[in-house]
This record gives C-alpha cells, sequence and structure tokens, in this order.
C-alpha cells in the first residue's frame, strides 16, 4: 500500500482486500481494505515538500522524479492495518476539556493518535454561547506550528454540540442553567452549519420547536443525534421521519427500555434508518447490554469514547465545562455521584466490544471506522482504498494500537515512544 499527498494511491496484494485478519485476507466487513501486514508490508514516505506514508511493495510509477524512490521504511510486519478510528463524541483528554478551554482542542488533537483516532469531533456540551462561538474559532484557526512545522495530530472533522436543547430531567452532568429550548432562531443566529464547523448536534426531538430545528440542521448538512431525552417511541419515529439520523450513547440518559414502551432506545435498536453511539466501557454500560446493542444493531454501531480531560490523567479532579468532576478507579462522576464521561480510550473500546460481544476484530474495528464516517456521509475515510485518506492504526494480535498514521505521517510509534499509563482506568474485560 502507498499513499502520497494524505492519500492512498494504491493497495498492494499483502493487504486484505475484504476484512481484517490475519495473514492476507479476513473475514467481510465494512472496514474496506484491510489486512494483516505480511513480508512485504511496510509503511514508507514519499520525499516531497511535505512527510507523506506509503505501505509495501514498489510504488507507483513518477516519471521525472529521481527521488521517489528514496523512501524510508514503517514496519508493519506481521500487523494488522485498518483504517484510522474515528470518534464522534470526545469531551478532552489530557488534563484539557474542550468546553472550558475550546482553544486548547489542538492539544487533545496531537494526544489521540496513540489511541489509533486519526478523526474525531470535538464536543463541547451545554455551556453558553460564547464558548461555542469560542469552540468555533479555534477550529477554524487551525493547529499552532512549532519549529518544525505542524505535527501530526487527529484531523477535527467539525464540531459535536452535545445541548442546549436537552431535555432537563435526563441532562446528566449538563448544567442546567445552559439548557434552552429548541429554539430556530438561536441556531440561524450563531449560524450552525456544516460549513461553519459544526457537523453533528445532540438534542431532545420531543422538546416543542425541536423537529423544527432538525429540519434546520438537516438543511444546513448538519447531522443530528437524539440523546439526552425522554422521547416515547412516537417521538423517536417523527424526529426519525424530520431527519434524525443517530442516537447519542445508548441507552445513556434516556429513559430505559421497556416491553410496552421501547421509547428512544427501542426504536434506535429496530429502526435501520439510525445509527447509535455506545460506550463500551463497562460502566456506562453493563457488558451484556454491550452485546445486546451490538447484536441488534449490527453495523449500525458506532463506538463512542465520551472522554473527557480525566483521559490519559491521574486520578483526581478534573474540569467539566463549567463544573467540576473527579476521576476514580470507579469512572468520572460529579459530586453528587452522577456519571460525568468517562476515561474511555477508543483501542479499549474496540478490545471491549470484542471481550463484551464475543465479536471478531473486524466487527469491532468497523464500529470506530466505517459506521461513524458512514454517519457523518465521509465516502474517504473508515476504509482502506485508493482516493481515501491516508489514516491508518497498526494493530497487534490483540486490537492493540502499535502506530497511527494520520494523513500520510506517521504520528504515533509506540516501539519508539512511550505511551502514558492509563491502564489504572481503563475498563479491562472481564
Amino acid at each position: 500500500m502507498f499513499l502520497a499527498h494524505g492519500r492512498i494511491v494504491s493497495v498492494g496484494s499483502d493487504v486484505g482486500t475484504s476484512g481484517t485478519g490475519g495473514g492476507g485476507q479476513g473475514e467481510p466487513t465494512e472496514v474496506g481494505t484491510a489486512g494483516a501486514g505480511a513480508e512485504r508490508a511496510l509503511l514508507r514516505p514519499f520525499p516531497s515538500n511535505e512527510t507523506e506514508e506509503v505501505a509495501g511493495g514498489e510504488p507507483p510509477a513518477a516519471p521525472g522524479d529521481p527521488s521517489w524512490f528514496s523512501v524510508r521504511r514503517l514496519d508493519a510486519a506481521g500487523l494488522l492495518v485498518v483504517p484510522g478510528f474515528v470518534d464522534l463524541q470526545c469531551n478532552g483528554a489530557v488534563g484539557v476539556d474542550i468546553t472550558s478551554e475550546p482553544e486548547r482542542l489542538w492539544e487533545v488533537a496531537a494526544a489521540l493518535p496513540r489511541w489509533g483516532v486519526t478523526a474525531w469531533l470535538p464536543t463541547v456540551v451545554t455551556a453558553p454561547p460564547a464558548i461555542r462561538a469560542r469552540a468555533l474559532a479555534a477550529l477554524r484557526s487551525g493547529p499552532p506550528r512549532g519549529p518544525d512545522g505542524v505535527r501530526p495530530f487527529a484531523v477535527p472533522l467539525g464540531l459535536h454540540f452535545e445541548g442546549p436543547f436537552l431535555a432537563p430531567e435526563r441532562r446528566g452532568a449538563h448544567p442546567a442553567e445552559h439548557l434552552r429550548a429548541p429554539d430556530p432562531s438561536l441556531v440561524a443566529d450563531e449560524g450552525w452549519s456544516r460549513r461553519s464547523g459544526v457537523i453533528l448536534v445532540t438534542l431532545a426531538p420531543e422538546l416543542p420547536r425541536a423537529l423544527d430545528v432538525v429540519r434546520d440542521l438537516v438543511d444546513a448538512e448538519v447531522v443530528v443525534s437524539a440523546g439526552h431525552s425522554s422521547a416515547s417511541a412516537e417521538d423517536a419515529t417523527a424526529a426519525i421521519d424530520a431527519g434524525v439520523t443517530a442516537v447519542t450513547h445508548l441507552f445513556n440518559a434516556m429513559a430505559p427500555l421497556h416491553h410496552r414502551d421501547p421509547g428512544l432506545a427501542g426504536v434506535a435498536l429496530s429502526d435501520e434508518r439510525v445509527r447509535a453511539g455506545a460506550i463500551a466501557d463497562g460502566l456506562h454500560l453493563h457488558p451484556a447490554t454491550v452485546a445486546l446493542a451490538a447484536r441488534a444493531l449490527g453495523d449500525r454501531l458506532c463506538l463512542v469514547t465520551d472522554a473527557v480531560a480525566a483521559l490519559g490523567m491521574p486520578a483526581g479532579r478534573v474540569p467539566l465545562g463549567v463544573l467540576e468532576a473527579f476521576a476514580t478507579d470507579d469512572g468520572v462522576r460529579l459530586a453528587d455521584g452522577t456519571l460525568a464521561g468517562s476515561v474511555l480510550s477508543l483501542d479499549r473500546a474496540v478490545r471491549n466490544l470484542m471481550a463484551f460481544a464475543g465479536v471478531s476484530l473486524p466487527v469491532a474495528v468497523t464500529a470506530v471506522t466505517a459506521s461513524p464516517a458512514a454517519l457523518l456521509g465521509l465516502g474517504d475515510r473508515g476504509v482502506i482504498r485508493a482516493g481515501a485518506a491516508g489514516d491508518l492504526a497498526l494493530l497487534d494480535a490483540g486490537g492493540g494500537v502499535v502506530a497511527t498514521v494520520v494523513g500520510g505521517r506517521v504520528a504515533f510509534d509506540r516501539r519508539t515512544s512511550a505511551p502514558p499509563d492509563t491502564s489504572m482506568r481503563q475498563m479491562e474485560p472481564p
């Protein structure tokens, strides 16, 4: 496989074409082309004004370029090469809270590749309008440049606004004083659109005028997700009819599934028009519930972290928007015990899904690659094929991240970089 100018330009025969597997082609999967590193599986950069990575075999011909074959190598032998991971819901990491300090989102972006993440949605929870404006400005400003240029980082695809149009009784860790009733004029005044940098919005669809907001956001090419909601099954179906295509952290912050009143959760499991996020840390969802969701949703499952600033940090106090939370061995909670995000990394979520639901690595990887990319309408991410983004994760047989390539550049390699010890707060499979 070869990458140039941040894109995959060719895929060699040593990379499977139908799944992620050990040695050659694996199980069929929506992941796209992925496979095990064989004897020729190497990642190499093409020399140019930028640093680009390629993998395996011989590069495509480039007449007139004498430096084309002068390449260094990143060995992928014996490793699984899969598309880079996409996290739809990340509130922060490495001590940075996106909502309270949106200008530091690039620090989180630089840290995420150690967990296999190559693209993500910085998530702003319910907050005053000025916070959302600052987050959009930080996104548009781009990453800071150091003495060696811009370092590789997980690409922020756009912002996820989780709130403020949430059901008060389902707000969880969102501050009540900043919740708002759904208001199309607020959306218009703040300019929520994919073009402006807003790519996903979570709202409670049963609230008055919520469906008007849904329709306006869909017209602005924003993906709308139902969450923090007491919606009935009828409310949920009406929202999907209006354009909702996702459900935020399934089962959490919504009415429980009941056999006579399935609610939002029941509709999410059964309506093929929506994909659903799930926090597979063993705390937000019992392992058996993760297994239920995986079986019901299939390739509609999108694993998310809902990670907060505590990810990659020691236990203790952590910022959470305008609130303060506490990270312990038992997760992240407010002072009253309310769950407040997680310390789950996306690679751990993949391994947990395998353990909890008994699915194969290809199926688990689909939930962090092809599925979230499809939800966002991104045909060039979550797959390995010519023309796709040069985003890759190199995994060992157990699903551990060995190296991460973002836009054709090596952003992380555990063989040369020591990752932080976050094992204390990474939920191990039972």
